[in-house]
């Protein structure tokens, strides 16, 4: 009834407890197990996997939005068709996350628009839902990050609160020259070896990572650590964002909806 004193106690109880999956659902619940004359233990128990799935589902959605990705995409939204050579069982497998519970690493290497950026994204997800804690970040942001760190006196701490992901992902490291943040960015990698996972998307080979850091023992020091727990993606072909545009233009053409749009 909408106004039984009962229910109202009920709705109470469960507020102060703070079981909003309880609370939304036990009234469905109790008309359900009453018509197909259930017991009470199929009642609490329903109840408590309502309940287990409203924080199952806010925790993702709390850790997606924590995780800060520029646009997410899912393993099923990406065209393998348009990536022959790319070892669809090896990403498959990447995207279930996994290999963060092993402390383990994933450098994704090939040109731009193949594709790199998607595939990181996905896999963040994946870890997501094994239920691990992910960052995404650009690397000459992080190096800029970790310079302002460094001139403000807050390096360790800043170093110290990425501690709390289980899974950073380190987006387009080529691109740009480093500098003094390249440094910086060996320590940060450091840090995390053996302890927690990073993801990085490349456009280069690993014998041209010297070009980025312009330190040759450093960068022997940091792939040494990098690849010790390693897989490693290798994305051969043509732009994969260059044959979504060529389809999408004659998906336009033809009246057709116009697919979404594919990451580095």
């Amino acid at each position: 009834m909408k106004n039984d004193p009962v229910e109202a106690i009920v709705d109470i109880y469960l507020r102060e407890l703070k079981l909003p999956g309880m609370r939304s659902s036990y009234r469905a619940v109790l008309r359900e197990t009453t018509e197909k004359a259930l017991g009470p233990l199929e009642f609490l128990s329903a109840c408590l996997g309502a309940e287990i799935e409203t924080r199952r589902a806010n925790r993702f959605k709390a850790r997606l939005k924590e995780a800060r990705f520029p646009c997410v995409k899912s393993l099923s939204d990406f065209d393998f068709s348009a990536m022959p050579k790319l070892d669809k069982l090896k990403v498959t497998s990447l995207c279930g996350g996994d290999f963060v519970g092993g402390k383990e690493n994933a450098v994704l290497i090939g040109p731009s628009g193949t594709g790199k950026t998607h595939i990181a994204t996905s896999m963040g997800l994946g870890a997501i839902e094994a239920g691990c804690r992910v960052r995404f970040v650009g690397a000459l942001i992080l190096c800029q990050e970790l310079e302002l760190a460094r001139a403000e006196h807050r390096l360790p701490k800043y170093l110290k609160s990425y501690d709390k992901y289980d899974l950073v992902i380190i987006d387009e490291l080529g691109y740009l020259g480093l500098g003094t943040g390249g440094q910086l960015l060996f320590q940060f990698m450091a840090e995390r070896y053996e302890r927690r996972s990073v993801v990085i998307t490349t456009n280069l080979e690993f014998g041209r990572w010297v070009e980025v850091f312009a330190d040759p023992a450093l960068t022997t020091a940091l792939l040494d650590r990098l690849t010790h727990h390693c897989h490693v993606v290798v994305f051969d072909g043509d732009s994969y964002r260059f044959r979504q545009s060529q389809k999408a233009a004659e998906d336009r053409k033809h009246g057709r909806s116009r697919p979404k749009p594919a990451d580095d």
